[in-house]
């Protein structure tokens, strides 16, 4: 790979997204990110919702720490858009699958990490309520902060520690986390976490930073301070010896000097404690919290934990996955065989598989009875959409696909009374936004179109948003029980048609060609207990005489 190509990779992984931590005032969560608004990103709020982002999370997830859980969990709210990020990303997985050496080095510093990682969060973002108060909160902690401080350097150090033992990789992502990982041992930051730290008139400085001439306080994480009490005991003898004189006073009664040292033995604590706190771990505290350095090293050991939860995810899903050939088109391409679901398909080899074809194609039709599997089969394109651009392997025997600069879901809206165009009108502002949205490289579901509102009305609606996009040039698909929609456009040899399969009244929950003109409605009524007969049975019950 060219050096242009590596400095690229690098901007980009250092810039692709503003750091967990960045401008944050408590400590990361795994759900810290929110997806996108409304043309700002691949997938927006509503679309993150309707392909139940949060349960492929769940399904993905076995990051050890906390800012992994965080670092996977926006990629998912945020997936990339760029295919060179995506495939050096896949290309790490591959090299952490054909070196088992390196991963498990990896994976005992993620897990090792885990272990102090809390620590040093509470060390970013607790208050210190000294030696007289009382906590009030997960945020606030007994004491001057001295343990918190100790323990949350620690965790810094003993990460640059581990990473300074991991061998080298090959694949230029891994070389990038780590060396930003090994990378923090160099900077200022990571002397100060070191110590000694000096407080001086013109502010905290390191070891390094301060001169030998330069009069400053030594600050050491703890009440025992060594000179300091020496000092003290030099002065107590001292004022025993030399003080009668300089009071005038017999040297019986000195004793009576103790009094005077009492309440400076007495508040000895919390003064040392106070002025520690307030003068060196607080301004260290901010210090760490705005560091760009401390966000780097942060995002790097999220990053290798994501690496090694998309690599279980795919070791571990009970079936084949595979790293989608991602590819470069002017118009989206989807092309997937014997694909399963990444939730429902999850450990469950039962599970049936289905090829999609969505090359060239700009308009599918997908029909057929209700439960049949159609929206299941539309979730699993989208969910294998998302999993192919954060880098993550896609349960299918192949998979190829091209970058979507949006991918958008839409089903049918609930109108509140606050919508004054109603259901109709509320779906269609957003099948507006959405088409507004779209380019030939986006990838659009829609499920069912123009609802409440008359059949015909709906056919000529749905009729002239469909070609719409279909100018447009991106994918389009459309779950729909409207075949007479689905003849329209085949009578033009626009699209291409599939619908659910069914043998008798059950379904296979295989795609097959061609459009269903049947719901199963019934079936569907008997099976919850609410067809014709089940509704006369009820109403016998009840007394009332059929009319």
């Amino acid at each position: 790979m060219s050096s242009s190509l590596k400095e690229y990779l690098r901007e980009m992984i250092h810039g692709i997204y503003p750091p967990i931590l960045q401008g944050s005032e408590a400590a990361p969560s795994p759900h810290s990110t929110q997806p996108s608004r409304v043309g700002e990103g691949v997938i927006d709020e509503s679309t993150f919702q309707v392909i139940e982002a949060d349960r492929l999370f769940d399904a993905i997830n076995t990051a050890h720490t906390v800012i992994g859980q965080a670092v996977l969990y926006r990629s998912l709210a945020q997936p990339l858009a760029d295919i060179k990020i995506i495939k050096a990303k896949q290309e790490a997985l591959q090299e952490l699958a054909s070196n088992p050496s390196l991963r498990e080095k990896i994976e005992s510093l993620t897990k090792k990490a885990s272990k102090r990682e809390k620590s040093f969060y509470r060390l970013l973002f607790s208050k210190f309520t000294g030696f007289f108060g009382s906590s009030r909160g997960d945020t606030e902690i007994e004491g001057y902060g001295y343990a918190t401080y100790e323990r949350g350097t620690t965790f810094m150090l003993e990460l640059v520690k581990d990473a300074r033992t991991l061998p080298a990789p090959e694949s230029n992502y891994l070389r990038i986390l780590i060396d930003d990982l090994k990378g923090f041992g160099a900077t200022k930051i990571h002397s100060l976490m070191k110590g000694p730290v000096y407080l001086t008139e013109s502010g905290i400085r390191t070891r390094e930073e301060k001169k030998w001439f330069i009069p400053a306080v030594k600050f050491r994480p703890t009440l025992f301070k060594p000179l300091f009490i020496l000092a003290v005991l030099l002065g107590i003898v001292a004022l025993f010896m030399y003080g009668p004189m300089v009071l005038g006073i017999s040297f019986s009664s000195s004793p009576i000097l103790i009094l005077f040292l009492l309440p400076a033995l007495i508040f000895y604590m919390p003064m040392v404690g106070t002025f520690d706190r307030d003068s060196c771990i607080y301004p260290l505290q901010k210090r760490y919290q705005e560091s760009e350095d401390v966000h780097t090293a942060l995002e790097a050991l999220g990053k290798l934990d994501e690496l090694l939860a998309f690599h279980h995810y795919g070791k571990s899903f009970g079936s084949p996955t595979v790293l989608p050939r991602v590819i470069a088109a002017k118009n989206h391409t989807l092309i997937l065989r014997e694909a399963k679901n990444p939730i429902l398909g999850k450990d469950n080899p039962n599970y049936v598989p289905n090829d999609i074809d969505l090359d060239g194609q700009k308009l599918t039709f997908i029909s057929g009875p209700n439960s049949g599997g159609k929206t299941a089969f539309c979730k699993t394109i989208a969910q294998i959409q998302l999993l192919s651009q954060v880098g993550c392997y896609v349960p299918a025997e192949d998979a190829e696909i091209s970058v979507a600069d949006r991918v958008f879901y839409q089903v049918p809206e609930i109108s509140s009374l606050e919508d004054v165009e109603g259901r109709f009108g509320k779906e269609l502002k957003r099948t507006k936004d959405m088409f507004l949205m779209t380019s030939p490289e986006s990838l659009i579901i829609l499920d069912e179109l123009s609802e409440g509102t008359t059949h015909a009305e709906k056919l000529e609606t749905s009729f002239h948003v469909l070609n719409g996009f279909y100018r447009i040039g991106n994918n389009t698909l459309l779950v729909t029980h409207n075949h007479e929609l689905a003849e329209r456009f085949k009578e033009n040899k626009i699209g291409q048609y599939f619908q659910v399969q069914f043998i008798g009244e059950g379904p296979t929950y295989k795609i097959i060609e061609g459009i269903s003109k049947v719901s199963h409605a019934d079936r569907v009524a008997r099976k919850i207990g609410f067809g014709k007969e089940d509704i006369e049975r009820y109403l016998k019950e009840k007394g009332f005489v059929s009319g």
